[in-house]
Formats: C-alpha cells, structure tokens, sequence
C-alpha cells in the first residue's frame, strides 16, 4: 500500500481523512475550495507540505468551478495560520490563476512532485546524522501523510532504517490530536520499523534512563534565525535534549523557511478548539466550562537546534535564513 494523503482524479481532489485513521480508510471528495478550506481547518489533512498541496489544488477547484478566486485564496489563506508552506503556496499560484484552469493544475502538481522530491533528499541528508543502532525520539507526523510522500522528520527516520534496521523509535502520542500514536504509529508499523509509542510527559524518564540518542521532529514554520515552529510539546522535548546533551533536529522543506519573520516571536500560533482536550473521541471527560489554553504550536529557538535539515543540505546555528 503507498501512503498518500490526496489524489486528484479528473475534477475533483480525493483526500484521505486523517481523522478517521488507523481505525478506518475513509476518503473526502472534495469539489471547492470552501470544502478544501474546512478539510485543512478541521484537520482531515494536516502536516504543513500537504496543507499546503491542499491549498494548491483548492485554488485549481475555484478555478475550474468559476469561483470568486480571491475570496477562494482568502479563505484557503485563513484556514491554518501557522503553517507557512500554505502562504507559499498561494503565493506561487497568484500568478498562474490568469492562464485558467489546466495552468493551476499543472502548476499545483508540480508543487506535489517537488516536494516529494525535496522530502527524498531530505531523508538522504538527515540519514547521515543518525549513528548505527540510533534510538530516536520524534512527535507528531511528519510522515508520508503530512506531505507529497515519504516525509520530513519521519522520511529522515526511512531513510535510515533502509540503511541500517537496527535503530528504534519511541514515538510521542501528541497530545491532544494524538497524531504520533494514531498516524505515526501507523506509518511505522507500515514500514516495519522497529517503535514503542508512548505519552508526551513519559519523554522526561526516556532521556534520564539514557535511552534516547536524538531527536528529530517537522516545522511548520522557521525563522531567520531558525527558530521553528511545530507541533506543541516540541519546545519541550528541545530543552530535555539540551540538558541531557542529545542532538536535537529539524527536518523540514524550504518552502517552510519564512525569512520574512527574524525569530519567532513574529510567528503566529494557532488556539485551537477546547474541545479537542476536553473531549475524547466525542465524549466530554472534563468538568462542564472547564478554562482551556489549547496552542497547536509552540516555537523552538534556534539555538536549541543542532541542525535544521532541507533538501538543501544540513545547516547548523548560528542560522542566517535569506530570502
């Protein structure tokens, strides 16, 4: 089975809904922009180059079905507001959107093939940065699902195993989504790559017990100066790597650079609902009109970072990102 998480078919985009895995395959036919918009909201397709494919071939449907094309990029625009590689990519499809139809669609899945493509050389780069028999710890999904196909972080961690089988992942559940334990999870256990999975707060007790040998983990936005916006808990898991002296990576595309923004105190963080923590899987497990803070990001400085890993090679701090 090939992972993937859209396809487009004839007229229309075809998105496998994230939410319902590992449990079911289920797949969202999707024919306007608004559709794409409330997919990428509601996180039915989530990992920032995919968001960003998405937004893409959500600008080919307004085209093709005659759609108020700026209204159409508005929306797409606003439906995730921490993930640069959506910006990126309606930026590259503003000037296309005159030649019609069969130009955006060309146009966007040649952003599909190029990032499958800087997702493969990435793995290539990452791969000579994990040691033999390496036991790695990484959180959220930043596999196959969350781009054009192989991954980010987790194409690092393919790579590797293609190369040498014997390291070991403990993969992060990520609260409160929980994409480590249900797509990460399932990911692995796809490939066959040896992993345990576990709670964010156990990550603390890996690292004490000196069971962790790196870290790696996506962006979905990087600074000038390398500060990296990811998944919530990453920040975190940065500052156990630094006191216990473990290298700490990221592995991402260019088009996740935004050297628009010096540090990342400029990036904007996404509040996402109460309800994805005070609810499981629909079922409310906290006391009525509970206070939720529920960030989808947190912002890694640079200078916790060993190594930002792009198609481009392996960059170290000082970080000096340039348009």
């Amino acid at each position: 089975m090939s992972l993937s998480p859209q396809v487009w078919k004839d007229d229309h985009l075809l998105m496998l809904d994230q939410r319902a895995l590992p449990q079911r395959e289920e797949w969202l036919t999707l024919r306007t922009s608004g559709e794409v918009a409330e997919a990428i909201r509601d996180m039915a397709v989530r990992g920032a180059p995919a968001i960003g494919i998405a937004a893409a071939y959500g600008m080919a449907l307004a085209v093709l079905g005659g759609e108020d094309v700026v209204l159409a990029r508005r929306t797409l625009a606003e439906s995730r507001p921490t993930a640069v590689n959506l910006f990126w990519a309606l930026e590259r499809l503003d000037p296309v959107l005159v030649h019609g139809f069969d130009a955006v669609l060309a146009e966007a899945q040649t952003i599909e093939r190029e990032d499958l493509a800087m997702n493969q050389a990435i793995g290539l780069h990452g791969a000579s940065l994990v040691p033999n028999g390496a036991r790695i710890l990484t959180i959220c999904n930043t596999g196959a699902l969350a781009t054009a196909g192989h991954g980010t972080a987790l194409g690092v961690i393919r790579s590797a195993f293609a190369a040498d089988p014997t390291i070991f992942v403990y993969s992060c559940e990520t609260r409160p989504r929980q994409q480590g334990l249900r797509l990460t999870a399932f990911e692995l256990k796809h490939e066959g790559i040896p992993f345990v999975s576990i709670a964010d707060s156990a990550a603390g007790i890996l690292f004490a017990q000196k069971k962790i040998d790196l870290v790696i983990a996506g962006a979905d936005r990087i600074a000038a100066n390398g500060d990296s916006a990811n998944k919530i808990g990453t920040y975190t898991l940065a500052v156990l790597a630094k006191h216990h002296g473990i290298p700490f990576y990221i592995a991402a595309p260019s088009s996740t650079l935004d050297p628009s923004m010096p540090t990342g105190d400029s990036i904007p963080i996404e509040e996402r609902s109460a309800t994805e923590l005070t609810h499981i899987e629909g079922v409310q497990v906290a006391p009525e009109g509970t206070p939720v803070y529920n960030p989808g990001f947190d912002v890694t400085p640079g200078e916790l970072i060993s190594a930002i890993i792009t198609e481009a090679g392996v960059f170290r701090p000082p970080y000096h990102f340039s348009a």
